[in-house]
């Protein structure tokens, strides 16, 4: 019940985003070639090596690791521009990059989890065709089927827009805490290190977009949030190619331990965008 409510909430917000996205907004990051290499830079590339490290470096749960490589290859979350518009993100850098990463992740995620192989279990197959229909479901339709909306009909698109994303909003979260919640002995059960890996990787990955993302604070705050986020759905679908990978207990820890570390940075840079301030600290 908890993962129909969440997806609901999801499909709702990506709509809620379209009914605000901009035509010109969604190839804007193609139009500026150096953040969009710094950007592939630090999402495909210096997220995963960390990912990499950590798993041939500790003594991880066999769940923990393959949770960690393939949430770390998963860019592309559809919830992005919503957490970027609601800290004052750059609304172009939001829409362009995510539609960016959801479209690459169809050639990147095979590519990525080929170079990976000696780290995964033998056999593994990915199916590409399910890949794409995740990213198409849960991003592409709806946030297509916002902007039309907001083609044909602008005024109606102006007064939906809010309140879909406020009530969709709280549905989330409601979701997510009650996920966090009902699967907390698990979580518990997975131990501290698991808990700090994963926190781990999101406050590096904060580090490195937040490094990368260039003088501009908005921007610099946008490519540090994108490289954290990631698309869980992918993630579990290439975890349903492994027997017994337990892959529901992962994502609940992933999510509580990935709100203890981005939650302060969110308000932190929220505050910071509030001030006008154009210069990153």
């Amino acid at each position: 019940m908890l993962l129909i409510i969440i997806k609901l909430a999801i499909t709702s917000l990506v709509f809620a985003t379209g009914l605000s996205a901009v035509r010109g907004d969604l190839f804007w990051i193609w139009r500026h070639p150096s953040l969009l290499a710094r950007s592939f830079l630090a999402m495909y590339i210096l997220v995963p090596l960390v990912a990499i490290a950590m798993v041939m470096a500790f003594d991880l749960p066999r769940g923990t690791k393959m949770g960690l490589l393939f949430l770390s290859i998963s860019a592309g979350a559809p919830l992005l521009p919503r957490k970027l518009l609601k800290i004052g993100g750059d609304p172009a850098f939001a829409y362009s990059i995510v539609i960016a990463t959801s479209m690459a992740a169809i050639i990147t995620v095979p590519a990525s989890l080929a170079l990976l192989q000696p780290l995964l279990p033998t056999g593994m197959d990915v199916k590409i065709g399910q890949l794409a229909a995740t990213i198409l479901k849960t991003f592409l339709l709806p946030l297509t089927a916002g902007m039309l909306v907001r083609k044909f009909y602008p005024s109606g698109a102006d007064k939906l827009g809010d309140p879909i994303m406020r009530y969709a909003g709280m549905l989330l979260i409601m979701g997510a805490v009650g996920i966090m919640v009902s699967s907390f002995r698990q979580i518990i059960g997975l131990g501290l290190p698991s808990i700090t890996a994963f926190a781990g990787l999101t406050f590096i990955a904060l580090a490195i977009g937040h490094c990368l993302g260039g003088p501009d604070a908005a921007q610099r705050t946008s490519l540090a949030v994108s490289c954290a986020s990631r698309h869980i759905g992918l993630a579990l679908v290439l975890a349903a190619d492994i027997k017994g990978s337990g892959s529901s207990p992962i994502i609940a820890t992933y999510l509580f331990s990935s709100a203890l570390v981005s939650i302060p940075y969110l308000r932190w840079r929220k505050k910071v965008l509030s001030k006008g301030v154009k210069v990153g600290i």
